[in-house]
């Protein structure tokens, strides 16, 4: 059996579950929001390993037999209503997390993109940018600070064409409307408000011109990639995000053979065995690494290009049965 981990709402699971059926797989789609508050789980040592069972909805499941499981977006935990002191219920949710943490690790499957500690490791821009430049990728010139003296000097060394962006992309809410950070050009009038690094540390690096942006999807050894037609509009200029259905258009890509290998040296060399790539095509036809979301969205991509990598989801998922 299959377990898929994600919110009921995700749309990316409902295009692979017709893909599933298709295929005659057997799974249980469960997000983990619903624990403990309407499910439950069992683990017991005995004979030097550990046996889980999840119950949902009366009914078991023992862990051992899902022999791939998707960690897409699971939710977080939360306390049954009937806990209705704030502090409890976040003792609850956060005992609750604790407990799943160790469950994912101690739970033997192969695991679509990774476990939970892993996909937070190897998101980070530190990590990933790092692990990306040894591999040969050609990657900017970063700095990563929340001390604004080193602000000015950086600027300058890009010739004041500088890009600033979060260290992870966290939405927020302000009277209660969500908002985001986008990728910001660093103006000279900007450096005036540099004070506010201090508050929170950011990515600085020279801004890269862009003939087109890429986002390559990497589903165990195939590797999908769609051209971002991004700088026809100000909205998207600097971040495709801004719009990115609106103003942008979608080709598939063919990349470079060493290109692509290189992507999938870096999904192996994390860990991974899902990951999405963003990557900048200069007008010189240089290839630019910027990051790597482990549980990136591709489902626009798909809908945009074509490009089947709902089924080849699925099919990694089926495969996992000729492993066990």
């Amino acid at each position: 059996m299959i377990l898929l981990l994600s919110a009921k709402d995700d749309e990316s699971v409902k295009l692979v579950v017709p893909e599933l059926v298709e295929r005659g797989a057997e799974f249980l789609w469960w997000d983990p929001g619903g624990y403990p508050a309407d499910s439950a789980i069992s683990s017991r040592l005995t004979g030097g390993s550990w046996r889980h069972v999840l119950r949902i909805d009366g009914r078991e499941y023992d862990c051992s037999q899902f022999t791939a499981i998707w960690n897409r977006h699971p939710t977080h935990p939360h306390a049954p209503e009937s806990v209705a002191d704030d502090n409890h219920r976040k003792y609850v949710e956060k005992i609750a997390t604790i407990l799943l943490l160790g469950w994912e690790h101690t739970v033997e499957s192969r695991w679509l993109p990774a476990r939970t500690m892993d996909i937070i490791r190897t998101q980070n821009k530190l990590v990933n940018l790092g692990v990306a430049a040894a591999l040969g990728f050609t990657t900017p010139d970063t700095l990563i600070t929340n001390d604004d003296e080193d602000l000015i000097p950086f600027w300058a060394e890009a010739g004041g064409e500088l890009i600033a962006k979060e260290v992870e992309f966290v939405e927020f809410r302000i009277d209660g409307e969500d908002h985001a950070h986008y990728t910001t050009p660093v103006s000279r009038r900007r450096l005036t408000d540099r004070h506010r690094l201090a508050l929170s540390p950011a990515i600085l690096q020279p801004y890269v011109k862009k003939a087109i942006e890429l986002r390559i999807t990497v589903v165990g050894d195939q590797v999908f990639s769609a051209e971002i037609h991004s700088q026809g509009s100000r909205a998207t200029r600097y971040d495709y995000r801004h719009y990115e259905q609106t103003f942008s258009t979608y080709a598939v890509h063919r990349l470079p053979d060493d290109v692509e290998r290189r992507c999938l040296e870096l999904v192996a060399s994390l860990g991974l065995h899902y990951g999405c790539i963003d990557m900048i095509v200069t007008p010189e036809g240089e290839y630019v690494y910027l990051e790597i979301n482990p549980a990136g969205q591709w489902g626009w991509i798909e809908t945009m290009t074509g490009l089947p990598i709902a089924a080849s989801i699925a099919e990694w998922l089926i495969a996992a049965e000729s492993h066990r």
